[in-house]
């Protein structure tokens, strides 16, 4: 299913909250005289669940305003699908409706990130099996970076249901991604840290990791965009799904999204398969390499240099996917260095271009007649 919401980050529209940055700028969805509906949004749906009866009192105490403000916030939540309200007009009862959403702030100190799902996430949701399988995939893979990579103090975590997608955002405190790839690696240039990011396996904590988490996570989802250090990449499924530079968010630490289409046919296990080298297996075997990530409108692919940066470390797969989308054309040394000089030096190993251009094709094939 193709998004179709406005914000960029999000892909929502102006009047939705973004979890970790207060509302959207241009108005909200409603103002009452105390406090603003979009910040109720963020614990409504587990407050609806857990006081369906007393729920207008609860409000009432937990924002600190008078039972008449209380029940016009809950009346508007109802009209904008937020709740669903049954029983008598002096007995009425709430439910959760249509739209859900959980926002919670963790220190990270000892946190283990089965224990917020379970708890805090998962009982207040409705989604389909599938993609609550894949949803709890993504937020346990996220949170656990976070807490074992990111070296910051805390992490906020948000997951929103609306009639058309799952929405996750898991925002930490800490050094931010970028910088902490170039500490490991000496990879100085967050392009080629995300190209690195974007072919798996990538890990500073090889003892305890194996660099899959992000990698399936992006894969899963519809939308997926990564924040940190000053800069953004996104992905789209329905455009190719390759990397893209995105807007960067001006905070510190990392920031990855990702949304999943309620109708999706995706399965958790027909994700992981995809990457085996038969499709059959759960093996991380292949792999996808989006060489645009390494582009520019001044700088394209022309070096042999720029090709050893594209076959670093896939000696840890069988076979590689090189993505030509949005390139094109490619010069003759990196052609050469990438069609003949590495495969003369991995004969086993399979490399397999897509999405060529006419002039990237041919000068691909005129390497591998050389050849």
């Amino acid at each position: 299913m193709k998004w179709t919401g406005k914000h960029p980050l999000f892909g929502l529209n102006r009047t939705d909250l973004h979890p970790t940055l207060g509302p959207f700028p241009e108005g909200g969805l409603f103002t009452m005289a105390r406090f603003d509906i979009n910040t109720l949004t963020l614990w409504i749906t587990p407050a609806a669940i857990n006081h369906p009866i007393d729920l207008a009192d609860h409000v009432a105490k937990r924002m600190a305003v008078t039972p008449r403000t209380a029940n016009k916030a809950l009346q508007r939540l109802v009209d904008l699908n937020w709740l669903v309200r049954e029983g008598t007009k002096n007995r009425p009862k709430f439910s959760p409706g249509l739209l859900r959403q959980v926002a919670q702030r963790y220190p990270l100190a000892g946190l283990e990130e089965d224990i917020p799902w379970s708890r805090d996430f998962a009982p207040y949701f409705n989604l389909p099996c599938e993609v609550n399988r894949m949803i709890q995939h993504a937020f346990c893979e996220l949170l656990n970076n976070a807490i074992d990579h990111s070296e910051g103090t805390s992490v906020t975590v948000s997951l929103r249901q609306t009639q058309s997608h799952a929405q996750l955002l898991v925002s930490d405190d800490g050094r931010g991604v970028f910088d902490k790839i170039h500490a490991a690696f000496s990879l100085e240039d967050p392009a080629l840290a995300m190209l690195e990011l974007s072919k798996g396996k990538l890990t500073s904590q090889p003892a305890r990791h194996t660099g899959r988490g992000l990698f399936f996570t992006s894969k899963m989802a519809d939308i997926f965009d990564l924040h940190a250090n000053e800069r953004a990449f996104q992905r789209r499924e329905w455009d190719g799904g390759g990397w893209l530079p995105g807007r960067a968010l001006g905070r510190q630490g990392t920031s990855v999204y990702a949304a999943i289409a309620l109708d999706t046919t995706r399965t958790l296990e027909g994700v992981l398969r995809a990457y085996s080298a038969d499709g059959q297996g759960l093996t991380f075997e292949r792999t996808v390499v989006p060489l645009r990530l390494i582009t520019s409108k001044l700088a394209g692919l022309e070096s042999r240099a720029q090709a050893r940066r594209v076959t670093a470390r896939l000696n840890e797969f069988r076979s590689a996917e090189v993505d030509f989308s949005g390139v094109p054309h490619i010069g003759h040394g990196f052609a050469d260095e990438l069609f003949r000089v590495f495969t003369a030096q991995q004969p086993s190993f399979e490399l397999v271009p897509v999405n060529m251009s006419l002039a990237v094709k041919t000068m691909v094939e005129s390497i591998r007649r050389a050849a």
